[in-house]
């Protein structure tokens, strides 16, 4: 007998129907002999309803309340989910984060998770209880309702999956599994089966929307393997696992593109050591992820220009931070630039293939779209560009890298690919 972490998404559980449907297939696993936990969202536009009501009492929402506001809406999926299989005869019990025992830092709106215990839900297994768990939510040290930010059921699920040992976390969703690029730009765009941990983060962090990427840094870190299925169809979907020697037969395993961009630059800061650290510190003091960063030639040897990209929507936070850091060590002016976007190639393959970058930046070339700024690791190259061209390089790297055909039909420079090997079984 296995035991499964299920979680299902706010499109899974949009309306009664749907509720009714994941209801069918939990209970298929459940009497097939397994142990289930649920892990539920809040139903599809919950969520932004309840910040569009916060923003509409008052424009900065206290992140106290706004996250006992934004918690309520799980806590209807998962009573709604209980006694629909109480209903079917399954003995289903809902739980909240703070019953199952997930506590958190005390970043209300954007908590981190400490520690879960996952004692109510053991006993309640023990019991032959199916506990439905509200993803999203937990407690700090004070006993006050903590969020996980945006994705953050992708992260109960996971972490539970961690607590308890189980045999598989598996992500269900409005889509069958992790594609080469969003289908929605890209229609040849292909699922991918197997994906390194270390891969899938990449794409999540750079606007792969499957999963959230704190949750698989968590997955990688508690060696979790992580499903993306399909609520609405049966079928394969995505294994996300350690790395496989197959895995880099290919170097490019995927494109993004992510328009949640905003960038910043200082202009006229003093050279001197230290300014970077100065002027970045109180973005991470206020919680806010810097992405890209490049700092210019001096001018002069006295000033530079230093540049980084921030989420678009942190940037009314971010921008204030900025200015009165500029002001306080005498930069010249702070300027902004929202309709940018990020395209990303992410591939293992990229640390046993050369001439990728050099091939990205022809592609774009090719297609006339301006670079803005340039990033790399060793499992992902990104570009800033203008926001107008971000499908379009989508679809020209798509296709450029070869991503639209069958793994077997060759790599991207169009030589047949390797003979397949036997797979590894994750560590």
């Amino acid at each position: 007998m296995a035991l499964f972490i299920q979680k299902f998404g706010g499109t899974s559980v949009g309306n009664v129907e749907r509720i009714r449907r994941i209801a069918e297939r939990i209970e298929r696993t459940h009497r097939d002999g397994h142990q289930v936990v649920v892990v539920v969202s809040a139903m599809s536009g919950e969520t932004d309803r309840l910040m569009r009501l916060a923003h509409d009492v008052t424009p900065q929402p206290d992140d106290r309340e706004l996250a006992v506001l934004l918690s309520s809406g799980e806590r209807v999926a998962i009573a709604l989910l209980a006694m629909r299989l109480r209903g079917c005869g399954i003995n289903a019990r809902s739980f909240t984060g703070r019953q199952v025992g997930i506590v958190t830092n005390s970043s209300h709106t954007r908590a981190r998770i400490a520690k879960v215990t996952a004692a109510p839900v053991r006993q309640a297994l023990a019991d032959g209880v199916l506990p439905i768990v509200a993803g999203f939510q937990g407690v700090n040290a004070q006993s006050e309702v903590t969020t996980l930010g945006r994705g953050g059921s992708d992260l109960t699920a996971v972490a539970l999956a961690a607590a308890l040992k189980a045999s598989r976390c598996v992500i269900f969703t409005d889509v069958d599994g992790v594609f080469t690029a969003d289908p929605g730009v890209v229609p040849s765009a292909r699922r991918i089966p197997t994906l390194s941990y270390e891969a899938m983060l990449e794409l999540a962090s750079l606007g792969a929307k499957v999963l959230q990427a704190r949750s698989v840094e968590f997955a990688a870190r508690y060696n979790v393997p992580v499903e993306v299925r399909s609520t609405f169809q049966e079928g394969a979907g995505t294994l996300v696992t350690h790395e496989d020697a197959d895995m880099e037969q290919a170097a490019v395993s995927g494109v993004t593109g992510d328009r949640n961009q905003a960038k910043i630059t200082v202009v006229g800061v003093p050279d001197r050591p230290g300014i970077a650290a100065h002027v970045l510190g109180a973005m991470a003091d206020a919680a806010v992820v810097v992405d890209m960063i490049i700092q210019n030639v001096s001018h002069g040897g006295q000033f530079t220009d230093i540049s980084f990209t921030v989420p678009r929507n942190d940037l009314a936070r971010a921008l204030p931070l900025v200015e009165r850091t500029a002001d306080t060590i005498g930069a010249k002016t702070v300027e902004v630039r929202e309709d940018i976007a990020k395209v990303s190639l992410v591939g293992v393959g990229m640390q046993s293939h050369s001439g990728v970058a050099s091939k990205m930046f022809r592609t774009l070339s090719g297609e006339s779209i301006n670079i803005m700024m340039i990033s790399t690791s060793e499992i992902k190259i990104s570009c800033v560009l203008d926001e107008r061209d971000c499908d379009k390089a989508v679809r020209a790297l798509h296709a450029g890298f070869g991503l639209d055909r069958r793994p077997d039909a060759g790599d991207e420079t169009g030589r047949p690919a390797p003979p397949a090997r036997k797979a590894r079984r994750p560590a």
